[in-house]
Formats: C-alpha cells, structure tokens, sequence
C-alpha cells in the first residue's frame, strides 16, 4: 500500500466515525419533543379529565410520528459505521 492509500483510508475512516456521531446525535430531538408532548398531553387531561381517550390517542400518534426521525438518525449511524467503511476500503483498494 501506498502512502496516500494509508491517508486516504484514514480520511475515509474517520469521515464514517464523524458522520456517525453526527447522525447518532439525531436522537436527542425526538426525545424532547416526545417528552414536551406528554407533559402538554397530562396538563389538557388534568384540566379536562373527559376528554382523555381523544388526547391520549392524538399523544401515542405523534410520539409514534417524532420517533421516526430518531430511528432514521440511528440506522444512518449504524450503516456509516459498519458498511460504508467496508465500501470505501473496496475503492481505495
């Protein structure tokens, strides 16, 4: 191997680990959102005990909706740490 074969392959390697951490951090979003959601969803249920079916249901959705977005940043993090670097290694080689 070359001297630039071992540099590119650093560089390859340490842009996968970037870019995993990066999209790994996606999952701090949905985990707020979900949490302000309930608390809003407990205070209208506190407030109007009546209509908690309708809440609770209009909850489960959106929490369900908002977690797509940290399931996506963590299957991206996943595939940058376990399959791109294998694919960018059959490149440099």
């Amino acid at each position: 191997m070359t001297e630039f074969q071992y540099l590119a392959k650093g560089i390859a390697l340490a842009g996968c680990g970037i870019g995993a951490g990066c999209a790994l951090i996606a999952g701090i979003g949905p985990g707020i959102g979900e949490g302000n959601a309930v608390s809003k969803a407990l205070e209208a249920i506190g407030r109007q005990p009546e209509c908690k079916g309708d809440v609770t249901s209009t909850m489960l959705l959106g929490c369900a909706i908002a977690e797509t977005t940290g399931i996506y940043g963590f299957v991206t993090g996943l595939l940058l740490i376990f399959v791109a670097p294998g694919m960018f290694m059959n490149y440099l080689v």
